[in-house]
């Protein structure tokens, strides 16, 4: 009987190839051949914004899709946090079904990146034309600070013919957002040390903006610099190697200073008509904060402590000790993006 059964087993093996269950081979990249024929299906222009948590990813997306070609949406995060779109064909079970020589639709092709494409796809360009019938450019913004590099190579696997835009804004004023939005949130990562800083914080806020009491733990505080520092370098490191005259950065406090100037040069990477009346539109948007209003509500009494949105709240509320951590490890990288 058991001779019978690898008799069997090997004839299975002959016709449709070896039955796998655990890891799978490598995912291929999707070809050029494969891309020019699933554009004719999905043939939208695609982005990516990305930047660290809390570098004003959010307020891009909100200002890309005001003009009337483009559409934006949040937080799909297909490359940046895990599952991870690859979660879809990572198996060694899939890999067999998308591989398997009686398949005859695949051409002996792997077609584990042309399924990661075309569900990507479905779900912006649908959303995209339920936004407006002008909408033909469509993206997803979603931070990158939880996969940096790797989340820059596993998109350009799956759209190689997108534009990744890099927004990037100073360390120092992104870790005091993300330190507070953890604070608003009630985080379960919070430690013990860091709840009786909220605590002190409720009780008395004058310490926290004159430079006498820290906000931060310095173990949270160097780790969280080194990672900003990591998501930046990666990101730009890999964003022009791989997409080259795709790939476009510019800095969070120009887009505030200057937002229609600074839009006008992200719109003019699709090779769109710009409208003048779009500056009115930004002007408005600018004036609104959606974080705000959400963070207000949802815990009230520390909400108002940090203003939200600006530049340069670290020089109220980095003690000397903090500044000390963070020159330490990200110095050389702020004189770089001249900060």
């Amino acid at each position: 009987m058991e001779i019978l059964n690898r008799i069997k087993s090997a004839a299975r093996i002959l016709l449709r190839g070896e039955d796998k269950t655990g890891a799978r081979a490598e995912i291929p990249p999707l070809t050029t051949e494969q891309v020019a024929e699933i554009k004719e299906f999905f043939p939208m222009e695609k982005f990516f914004i990305y930047g660290h948590a809390r570098s004003g990813t959010t307020l891009l997306a909100r200002l890309i899709r005001l003009h009337p070609e483009v559409h934006a949406n949040w937080q799909a995060h297909f490359f940046t946090r895990k599952p991870l779109l690859k979660s879809l064909v990572n198996s060694g079970e899939m890999e067999e079904w998308l591989t398997r020589k009686s398949n005859r639709w695949n051409n002996g092709e792997d077609l584990s990146p042309v399924v990661m494409r075309a569900a990507a796809d479905y779900i912006m360009e649908s959303d995209a034309k339920r936004a407006g019938a002008e909408k033909h450019i469509v993206g997803d913004k979603s931070p990158n600070s939880l996969n940096d590099g790797e989340s820059v190579r596993l998109m350009h696997a799956v759209y190689p013919d997108a534009f990744l835009i890099n927004i990037v804004r100073d360390g120092r004023d992104t870790l005091i957002s993300q330190r507070f939005r953890n604070f608003v949130e009630e985080s379960k990562f919070l430690t013990a040390e860091d709840k009786k800083i909220v605590d002190a914080i409720r009780a008395d806020q004058t310490p926290f903006t004159t430079g006498e009491r820290s906000i931060f733990t310095e173990k949270w505080l160097r780790e969280n610099t080194k990672g900003w520092v990591r998501n930046l370098t990666e990101t730009v490191d890999e964003g022009q190697r791989l997409f080259g005259e795709r790939y476009y950065e510019f800095r969070y406090e120009d887009l505030l200073a200057k937002p229609f100037e600074e839009m006008k040069k992200v719109w003019a990477l699709f090779g769109i008509e710009i409208r003048d009346n779009l500056g009115d539109a930004i002007k408005a948007e600018m004036s609104s904060n959606p974080d705000k209003v959400w963070q207000k509500e949802r815990n009230e009494s520390i909400a108002d402590f940090l203003p939200k949105g600006k530049a340069g709240n670290w020089q109220n509320i980095f003690t000397a000790r903090d500044i000390e951590i963070f020159n330490d490890v990200a110095g050389e990288v702020l004189k770089k993006w001249q900060y």
